[in-house]
């Protein structure tokens, strides 16, 4: 299990292990993680996390997807762009100037769609947001 947290907010998800184990063993490996959360650009009503600094192993496609649904946390390796963690917080398709992008779908996030929503007009309205995720 992982937490996610901002200044504001504090949520848990559930890795993925059966489903993307060698995506798991990446995130893992860059725990704790500081950085910050942004609103997405191209993809809806998400927010996401550069990780373009981390040196990531080559990751196969794992439990991938381009709609993910609310609190499916994915972890894209930056195949066709930058590397980032997206957090759905709403209808999402995920996207970017390089057209639609399939991320692994690594954790799902325990959180009320208010809650999601709340962290998403956020960083919308204020803009970034420190961000830690940790193992718990």
């Amino acid at each position: 299990m992982i937490e996610i947290q901002t200044d504001e907010t504090r949520f848990t998800a559930e890795l993925h292990e059966q489903q993307a184990p060698e995506t798991v063993a990446a995130l893992r490996e860059m725990l704790p993680l500081r950085s910050e959360l942004m609103h997405v650009r191209w993809s809806g009503i998400a927010t996401w996390i550069n990780i373009d600094e981390v040196d990531l192993p080559d990751l196969p496609r794992e439990n991938h997807t381009t709609y993910p649904s609310r609190g499916d946390l994915l972890l894209y390796p930056g195949f066709r762009n930058d590397a980032e963690i997206l957090l759905p917080c709403g209808p999402t398709c995920f996207k970017s100037q390089a057209g639609e992008l399939a991320g692994n779908h690594v954790a799902t996030v325990d959180a009320s769609a208010e809650a999601l929503r709340e962290l998403e007009r956020t960083t919308l309205r204020d803009g970034i947001q420190e961000v830690v995720i940790r193992e718990v």
